[in-house]
């Protein structure tokens, strides 16, 4: 059988990966004061021996005022900084997986519950809540507290701290930096004239509302050294007349791709409450092939991608050069053990495991 397309090596500048699969960020609403808990070493220690090409730290934020909701993770001191190398050292030990972090700031979304308690945001006079921010006074929902306008001093501060996570992802020994501008945060809220409803130069035409996530890409860029790689994740949809599309996520990804960066992830939704989503599987992987088909980086595919073979013609037929996994891969931690056995392929797997291979299966793990 030919070398299934899943499991061949693929390069991003000098950032060296087995295999296709990569684990998408995923927040677990589990750290203590943004500080990684013993939960990150267990859940992302796990997701490092899964056999996966690449393991994306879950949206961390690049200001306490940046979270999504108060446990999650950040990266924003010296305590933060301290909690994420323990956990990087400790997974270090035992798995030589490549390790990217989503740099993130939650905009009007911020200061939320955890999921399982609602997920409603929390108001700034509550306990665990504060004031959120964002480009324009507009919440995400009718009940949540308007945010701040941001000033530009207050851009420049954030744009700062982007950059000096970046700083201190590198002196811990990331491998990769992912920005978030999706899902309705800071600065995909930016994207949108949904959200952004801004008078000044960050607001009005594309070129204006690109403007400030182009800023932070150039600083972060600038910030972490140049021969380790800097992504971007994007969502190429408001799914919302009036709002963020395809056309206007193109002509971003080309500003960004001029810019330097080094692969896009495309994903869509999460600024619109009234959002209408017709899911499926594989429903986000038309708007990876229509990127992929503008731009000459690398595309990521997200979505509903749960079946080897699915994912493997995602890539073979060069709809994207990757896929990302998250629900899939919480759900079965050895989904890159299992689609190498579906698909003929071979996977690495931490020695301790080899005498788990089924006497089926010939060389399932590499040696």
């Amino acid at each position: 059988m030919p070398q299934p397309q899943l499991f061949t090596p693929f390069k991003i500048r000098n950032l060296d990966l087995e295999n296709r699969i990569t684990i998408a960020p995923m927040c677990t609403y589990s750290a203590v004061d943004g500080c990684m808990t013993d939960w990150h070493l267990i859940h992302l220690g796990q997701l490092a021996l899964s056999g996966a090409g690449l393991l994306t730290i879950e949206a961390t934020a690049v200001v306490s005022e940046g979270r999504i909701s108060y446990a999650d993770v950040g990266l924003y001191n010296d305590a933060t900084e301290a909690a994420m190398r323990r956990t990087l050292d400790g997974i270090r030990k035992w798995s030589n997986i490549p390790i990217a972090v989503q740099l993130a700031h939650a905009g009007r979304k911020a200061s939320s519950d955890l999921p399982w308690r609602g997920a409603a945001q929390i108001a700034a006079d509550r306990k665990d809540g504060w004031q959120t921010e964002a480009p324009s006074a507009i919440p995400f929902k009718s009940t949540d507290t308007v945010p701040t306008e941001l000033t530009r001093k207050r851009m420049e501060a954030i744009r700062d701290a982007f950059a000096q996570a970046a700083v201190r992802a590198a002196r811990i020994g990331i491998d990769a930096v992912q920005i978030h501008a999706a899902h309705g945060y800071l600065l995909h809220s930016f994207l949108s004239p949904l959200s952004n409803q801004r008078t000044d130069e960050y607001g009005g035409s594309l070129e204006n509302r690109m403007r400030f996530p182009l800023e932070v890409f150039d600083a972060v860029r600038a910030a972490f050294p140049a021969d380790k790689t800097v992504t971007v994740r994007v969502s190429a949809t408001d799914w919302y007349d009036g709002g963020w599309d395809i056309n206007q996520t193109i002509e971003f990804a080309k500003a960004l791709e001029l810019r330097g960066c080094d692969a896009i992830n495309v994903s869509t939704g999460g600024l619109h409450i009234d959002q209408k989503i017709a899911v499926s599987p594989s429903y986000q992987v038309p708007f990876a092939r229509a990127v992929k088909a503008a731009v000459k980086m690398p595309v990521v595919a997200v979505g509903l991608i749960t079946e080897p073979a699915q994912a493997e013609a995602i890539i073979a037929t060069g709809d994207a050069d990757l896929v990302g996994l998250a629900r899939t891969i919480l759900y079965d931690p050895r989904w890159p053990w299992h689609a190498a056995a579906a698909l003929g392929g071979e996977v690495s797997a931490a020695p301790q495991y080899h005498r788990s291979q089924p006497s089926t299966l010939k060389s399932l793990f590499k040696v």
